[in-house]
């Protein structure tokens, strides 16, 4: 077991970040609940507030079967990601200002090695709870009241079971030596990397707790989930967990995905789509200044059942061509003749190297059509993902239909934001982050004075 007493890792998780965010931007919605995600037929939730959860509305639970849930007056909102982005980026700009070992998992989530903060707090009495109030109330105070909740212990995975301990708001702290007394309890599930497959097989054998999990031999569990896998078991059930805190986290791979509002069965509509996610793919392993050997398609059908495909090139690319070759030639393998509810397609195998493509480029002929058409789809974005299509800019008109919550800024009656919209009508909410709940009142979906707007700040000037 990890005991070592100079390790103090912390874990801090915002609560209900997405949701939070839209309560603090939008007045009129503190204190309700708030549901945060796809709004289409086949949305899924992203977030829901703590006022939501009381129903059972909570993340990857399908929007219908929330909004079914949820009383009347439940906000059901589209994300906003410009403005997570902003609050989140404050969250960790405060965090590294306290430590120079910070591992920002997602949007909402770090690990924060406190042995090497400027003013490392220590294990004595009240010390880290006392630090980590302090870090709460710096954060609240920054970003217009968000809340976050903490764990402190001796490891990542002690770290962030702790943060889970007590929401919203909370900070847990497991001293050294106390890991097993507070580990041992819980529900095997709580191991990272145990699914409710391995949770299921596991329960076969008579494992349900953490306890129970350790009381197995390692040759036992190395013997049933293979070597690496039974080892790894092992270790993190008796707390063995020595994982660093790293700072910059090398990203494995880069995704994109789209969830279509109708099921596709037309591969040329599909392709398509596959040919503007590559575009996105290239674009992202440019700015990250890295390449890639391994592209990965996936595919949904309507009753769920999802396919991957991989293929792994013997040099690594950047190239968009060569991506969207790939990813055809593996959705190609499919049979997609019942539809498909979502594609996907990703990249792996990433290096910092690029090798020269040379004659392999003939054996791999590809054509990319002049113009594509577009596919009207709606991401579901898991909590902390990011969107996988951009709409307009500051100060744009709205080109693909108003979407509920979305920025909007009126020529006479200022910054707002989109209550509902239909029948050729959009209705506006007045009010921002510093004022009190505001009027209501509609418009034409076209009326010029009516603009796409960027998301306020909490601090009184645009993000």
């Amino acid at each position: 077991m990890s005991s070592d007493p100079r390790r103090c890792v912390m874990h801090l998780d915002l609560d209900a970040f997405f949701a939070a965010v839209e309560q603090r931007d939008k007045p009129s919605l503190r204190g309700r609940p708030v549901v945060v995600g796809g709004l289409g037929g086949r949305g899924v939730v992203s977030t829901a507030s703590y006022e939501a959860r009381v129903f059972g509305a909570r993340s990857a639970m399908p929007m219908i079967e929330a909004r079914r849930r949820c009383p009347s007056g439940t906000a059901f909102l589209s994300g906003r990601f410009d403005a997570y982005r902003a609050s989140s980026r404050v969250v960790m700009e405060i965090l590294r200002s306290r430590s120079p070992l910070v591992e920002q998992v997602s949007v909402d989530e770090a690990y924060v090695d406190l042995s090497a903060a400027l003013d490392p707090p220590g294990w004595g009495e009240g010390a880290p709870e006392a630090w980590c109030a302090g870090l709460l109330e710096e954060i609240r105070g920054s970003t217009g009241g968000l809340t976050a909740s903490i764990g402190v212990a001796t490891s990542k995975m002690m770290a962030k079971l702790a943060s889970e301990m007590d929401k919203p708001a909370g900070v847990t702290v497991i001293r050294p030596g106390e890991e097993l007394a507070a580990l041992h309890p819980l529900s095997v599930r709580a191991i990272p990397g145990i699914g409710p497959a391995t949770g299921a097989r596991l329960r076969g054998f008579g494992v349900e707790t953490v306890a129970d999990l350790a009381r197995v031999s390692e040759a036992d569990l190395m013997a049933i989930f293979g070597t690496a896998q039974g080892a790894a078991l092992h270790r993190l059930a008796v707390a063995d967990d020595e994982r660093p805190v790293v700072a910059e986290r090398e990203a494995k791979s880069i995704s994109v995905e789209e969830t279509f509002a109708t099921d596709i069965t037309d591969r040329t509509v599909l392709e398509a789509e596959l040919a503007q996610m590559a575009q996105r793919l290239a674009a992202r392993l440019s700015a990250a200044q890295v390449f890639a050997r391994t592209t990965t398609v996936k595919a949904r059908e309507h009753d769920f059942t999802t396919h991957t495909r991989s293929g792994t090139l013997p040099f690594a690319t950047g190239d968009e061509t060569v991506i969207l070759r790939e990813g055809r030639r593996l959705l190609g393998t499919l049979d997609v003749s019942t539809g498909l509810r979502l594609l996907g397609l990703g990249v792996a195998g990433l290096t910092g190297h690029a090798q020269e493509e040379l004659a392999l480029e003939a054996a791999y002929p590809v054509a990319v059509p002049a113009e594509l058409p577009d596919v009207l789809a709606e991401a579901e974005p898991e909590e902390g993902a990011e969107p996988t299509r951009e709409r307009g800019g500051l100060l744009a008109r709205s080109t693909g239909g108003w979407s509920t919550g979305q920025d909007v800024l009126h020529d006479e009656h200022g910054a707002g934001w989109v209550w509902g919209s239909g029948r050729g009508l959009v209705t506006v909410r007045f009010e921002g982050p510093l004022t009190g709940p505001g009027p209501v009142r509609s418009f034409r979906a076209d009326d010029p004075a009516l603009l796409e707007a960027d998301p306020p700040d909490w601090r009184g000037t645009p993000v």
